[in-house]
C-alpha cells in the first residue's frame, strides 16, 4: 500500500466560501477517493489562511478582533465541506498552535540557511492578493492584474529570501520533471517567469500585527504568504518530525486555482531547496469558473446559486456536473441550463432509468438476484468492456481528465441499456425454456451496474451507496472485477436516484396584474418568440471532426464535433447534401444546450444550424475563430 496525499489551498477567511472554493475541493475530494479506492494510504488536507493585512480589515469593518473574527467565518468552510460530502483528513488553520510551533521551526531553518537577509522594500502592493507585485508585471495605471483594482505603495523594512539564487536549480527542475506543473499553459508561463529572471522576494511585515511573528526578529510578522505555504507540512507534524509527517512527505497533488501557481511552483520549491526538503511531485492548477459567459463578481450580482442548485437537484448532480462539463485546466462557464441537460439526459435518463428497470424486472420475475447459467450473444463484449473502462478511466484520471473518465464510464452505462434493449429481456419471461436466458442477462445487467457504482464512487459517492444498496448489497464493494455480485440478494427497487426535475414547474407563475394582456395571434405573431427566449439559445462554434452515416438512415450522419473545452456526438439530417468526408474539418454554429435526444438509437448532445430549401447548407463562418466561442 502506497501514501498518497493531497492539498487543497488553505482559503482565505476573509469571506465565506463560495463556487470557486468548491471546485477545487470538489476535484481534490475525487483525487483522494479514487486512491482509496485504489487500496492507498490517503491523507486530504484543506484549511483556512487566517492571518495577513486583508483579515485585519475584515475583521475592523466587522467590528471584531482578528481572532473572533476568524473564529466567526472558519466555520463556514467546515459546514461547506460537509454540504458538499469532502472527505478530507484534516482541517487545517493557521492560527492553530501546531501550525504556529511548525512555522517558525521552518522559518528559523529558512534563516540558518544563510539565505535571508534584512533589506528595505519599496514597491506596489494588492491588499486582496496580499502579494507584493513586481515592476515587471506593473501596468501603466498600476492596478492589480488580476482583481483590476489599485495598488498600494509601501515602503517597509522587510526581511528577504534569496529567491535569485535558485532561479538555475528551480529551471533544472522543470526541465527534468516535465510533469511537475500541469496544465501545460502554466508550465509554460511559469518558464517564461523562470528565463527571465527571478528577484528576491520579501517574507516579511513590519507594518502589520495580525500573523506569526519571526523567530529571529519578534518586530516583524511574517509574510502571509510565505508563512502559508507551510501549513502543508506543519498539518502532517513537521515541528516533532512525526511518523505522520515522515509517511506522506513530500505532498503528492498541490490542487489550487490558475491564479496561484507561482507561489507554490516557484517560492514553495525554492524554500524547501534551501532548507534541504524533499519538493511536493505536482503542482496542479484548475481555470475559473464563470457564470453564462462572465466572470463572477459579487458586486455586480454574478455568482452561481449552488444552493438553489443543489437543492434542485441533489448534491451529486452538481457534483457530476462541475467534473463532467469543463475540460480540466481551462476556464468553466457554469451554465444552469447545461446542468438541467446533464441531469435529465446522462443521470436521470442513462443511469437512474437503467437502475429502475433492470431493478423492475429482477423484482417481477424472480425471487431474487438469478444466476448467470445460460450465456448468450453480447455477455463476453459486455464483460471485455468493463474490464476496459476500468483501464480507460485510470488513465484518464492520471491527466486530471475527469470529463473523459466520466464520458468512458458512461459509454459503458449506455452499452448496458443498449444490451438491455437488444436482448429484448422482457419479452423472455414468457416461456421456461427462455427464462434462464433472462435471468443471466439481468444478473449481468445488476453486475455493470455494481460495476459502474464502483467506478463512480470518487466522482459521486453518495449515488454509488444508493445503487449498492438498491441491489441488494450491505456493505459498499470497492472492487472492480467482474462477477462478484452474489447470486440470491433481495433487490429492492426505490425512490428513482435521480427523479424527473420540470424547470418550468419550478417558475414562479406571474402575478395576474402585473402580467401583460394577451396579443392576439395572427400568422405572423404566432411565429415570433421574444428576445429572452432567444438569449436562452447557446451557439458555439464548432468543428466537425469525424463524420460517418447511420445504418439504415439514408438522411442521417453521426458527427463528433469540438467546441473547444468539450467534444461531443451529434445526429443531422445533412447525408443527402454532403459526404461525410467533406465535412471533416469544417467550423459550424452548435446549439451547445439542447437537451440530449436518442435519434434512431444514437445520442445527440446538441443541433448543427443549417438552412433548408432545394438544398441544405450547414451555417459556417468566413473566417476561422476560436472553438467554443458564443455566437451573438
Amino acid at each position: 500500500m502506497s501514501a498518497f496525499y493531497i492539498t487543497t489551498p488553505i482559503y482565505y477567511v476573509n469571506d465565506e466560501p463560495h463556487a470557486g472554493h468548491g471546485y477545487s475541493t470538489i476535484v481534490a475530494d475525487t483525487l483522494a477517493r479514487y486512491h482509496r479506492l485504489k487500496g492507498n494510504e490517503v491523507f486530504f488536507l484543506t484549511g483556512v489562511d487566517e492571518h495577513g493585512a486583508k483579515i485585519h480589515k475584515a475583521a475592523e469593518k466587522a467590528g471584531l478582533t482578528p481572532q473572533d473574527y476568524c473564529d466567526k467565518i472558519a466555520p463556514t468552510f467546515i459546514k461547506f465541506w460537509k454540504r458538499l460530502n469532502i472527505s478530507h483528513d484534516i482541517f487545517m488553520r493557521t492560527t492553530s498552535d501546531m501550525h504556529k510551533r511548525g512555522a517558525q521551526k521552518f522559518l528559523n531553518a529558512l534563516y540558518t540557511s544563510g539565505d535571508v537577509y534584512k533589506g528595505t522594500y519599496e514597491g506596489y502592493y494588492c491588499l486582496h492578493c496580499e502579494r507584493f507585485i513586481p515592476e515587471k508585471e506593473l501596468t501603466a495605471e498600476k492596478i492589480c492584474p488580476i482583481h483590476k483594482l489599485p495598488l498600494e505603495w509601501l515602503e517597509e523594512d522587510n526581511y528577504f529570501f534569496k529567491l535569485s539564487k535558485y532561479q538555475d536549480r528551480l529551471l533544472a527542475h522543470f526541465r527534468e520533471h516535465p510533469d511537475f506543473v500541469y496544465p501545460a499553459a502554466r508550465r509554460n508561463e511559469l518558464l517564461s517567469v523562470l528565463e527571465s529572471g527571478l528577484e528576491d522576494i520579501s517574507i516579511s511585515r513590519s507594518s502589520v500585527s495580525w500573523g506569526i511573528s519571526l523567530p529571529f526578529d519578534p518586530e516583524h510578522i511574517v509574510y502571509v504568504w510565505i508563512e502559508a505555504l507551510m501549513n502543508y507540512m506543519t498539518a502532517l507534524g513537521y515541528e516533532t518530525d512525526s511518523e505522520q509527517y515522515r509517511t506522506f512527505w513530500p505532498a503528492d497533488i498541490h490542487m489550487m486555482g490558475k491564479d496561484i501557481t507561482r507561489f507554490h511552483a516557484l517560492i514553495w520549491p525554492a524554500m524547501l531547496m534551501a532548507v534541504d526538503l524533499p519538493l511536493p511531485k505536482q503542482i496542479i492548477a484548475h481555470g475559473f469558473l464563470t457564470k453564462d459567459g462572465e466572470a463572477l463578481s459579487k458586486t455586480r450580482g454574478i455568482f452561481v446559486d449552488l444552493e438553489a442548485d443543489i437543492a434542485k437537484y441533489g448534491l451529486d448532480a452538481f457534483r457530476y456536473y462541475l467534473l463532467r462539463e469543463f475540460s480540466f485546466g481551462n476556464d468553466g462557464d457554469y451554465r444552469p441550463a447545461r446542468l438541467h441537460a446533464r441531469y435529465t439526459a446522462d443521470l436521470a435518463n442513462d443511469l437512474g432509468n437503467l437502475l429502475n428497470r433492470v431493478l423492475g424486472l429482477v423484482n417481477k420475475n424472480f425471487e431474487g438476484i438469478p444466476a448467470p447459467t445460460t450465456p448468450g450473444e453480447f455477455d463476453d463484449e459486455i464483460t471485455a468492456m468493463a474490464q476496459t473502462t476500468v483501464t480507460t478511466v485510470e488513465e484518464h484520471i492520471k491527466a486530471f481528465a475527469f470529463d473523459a473518465a466520466l464520458e468512458t464510464i458512461w459509454e459503458f452505462v449506455r452499452r448496458i441499456n443498449r444490451y438491455v434493449q437488444q436482448t429484448q429481456v422482457w419479452t423472455l419471461a414468457r416461456s421456461p425454456e427462455t427464462k434462464p436466458r433472462m435471468g443471466t442477462i439481468l444478473y449481468n445487467s445488476l453486475e455493470a451496474l455494481r460495476f459502474i457504482s464502483v467506478l463512480i464512487s470518487p466522482f459521486v459517492p453518495d449515488t454509488a451507496e444508493k445503487i449498492q444498496k438498491q441491489i441488494g448489497l450491505a456493505e459498499f464493494d470497492t472492487v472492480a472485477v467482474w462477477g462478484r455480485l452474489p447470486v440470491g440478494l433481495t433487490v429492492s427497487r426505490g425512490e428513482p436516484i435521480f427523479p424527473r426535475v420540470d424547470v418550468k414547474k419550478q417558475k414562479q407563475p406571474q402575478r395576474k396584474e402585473t402580467a401583460p394582456p394577451k396579443q392576439k395571434k395572427t400568422k405572423e405573431t404566432s411565429r415570433l418568440i421574444s428576445f429572452a427566449d432567444f438569449q436562452k439559445l447557446d451557439l458555439q462554434v464548432a468543428r466537425i471532426l469525424s463524420a460517418e452515416p447511420i445504418e439504415g438512415a439514408d438522411r442521417l450522419l453521426k458527427l463528433q464535433v469540438d467546441l473547444g473545452t468539450e467534444k461531443r456526438q451529434l445526429v443531422a439530417g445533412i447525408a443527402e447534401h454532403y459526404k461525410p468526408e467533406a465535412l471533416v474539418g469544417k467550423q459550424v454554429i452548435v446549439v451547445a444546450n439542447l437537451e440530449p435526444a436518442t435519434i434512431r438509437g444514437v445520442e445527440s448532445h446538441g443541433m448543427i444550424l443549417a438552412g433548408s430549401g432545394d438544398a441544405v447548407v450547414l451555417a459556417t463562418l468566413d473566417t476561422e475563430m476560436p472553438l467554443g466561442t458564443q455566437v451573438r
